[in-house]
C-alpha cells in the first residue's frame, strides 16, 4: 500500500473515531485505548495506524468496523486491500428478481448427479402436479340417531 493510501485510509477511520465519541486527539484522552478494549485488538494496532505507520492487519478491521458503524467490506475496501469487484454485495449475487428457477436448478443446487437430473425432476413433479384421477370427496355421512332425539 502506498503512503497515500494509508494516508487516506486512516483519515477516514479517524473522522469515523471522531463521530463515533472516541477522543483520540488528546494525550489523555483515553480515545485509542477505549477502542481498541471495546475492540479486543492491542492499542499498538490503534496507534500505528493513527500515526499512519502501518495498515491493520484484517482481524483488527474485522472488530473495530462495527464499533466505528462500517461493514468489514467497506473497511476493506477502502484500505485498498480488494476491490468492490473481489468482494460484492451479497445483493449483486442473487439473480433477477422476475427469474424462475426450474427443478433442474433445485436439483443441481441439492447436488443431484447430472446422470440422476431427470428421474429426479419426474418424481418431484409428481408431488406437484394436481392429481386429476382422484376420486371425487365423499359426502359426509348422516348423523346417527339415538333413542333420545
Amino acid at each position: 500500500m502506498s503512503t497515500q493510501g494509508l494516508d487516506e485510509f486512516a483519515g477516514w477511520v479517524e473522522g469515523l473515531m471522531r463521530q463515533r465519541g472516541y477522543d483520540i486527539d488528546s494525550p489523555r484522552g483515553g480515545g485509542k485505548s477505549r477502542i481498541a478494549d471495546e475492540a479486543g485488538v492491542h492499542r499498538a494496532a490503534v496507534t500505528r495506524l493513527l500515526q499512519r505507520q502501518s495498515m491493520p492487519d484484517l482481524e483488527t478491521m474485522r472488530r473495530i468496523a462495527p464499533l466505528l458503524g462500517v461493514s468489514v467490506r467497506d473497511m476493506l475496501i477502502r484500505s485498498g486491500r480488494v476491490t468492490p469487484e473481489e468482494l460484492p454485495m451479497a445483493a449483486d449475487l442473487l439473480p433477477p428478481s422476475d427469474w424462475q428457477p426450474s427443478m433442474e436448478d433445485f436439483a443441481r443446487w441439492l447436488g443431484v448427479p447430472d446422470e440422476r437430473m431427470g428421474v429426479f425432476v419426474k418424481v418431484v413433479n409428481q408431488f406437484l402436479e394436481p392429481d386429476t384421477e382422484q376420486a371425487p370427496p365423499a359426502e359426509a355421512p348422516e348423523p346417527r340417531r339415538t333413542a333420545r332425539d
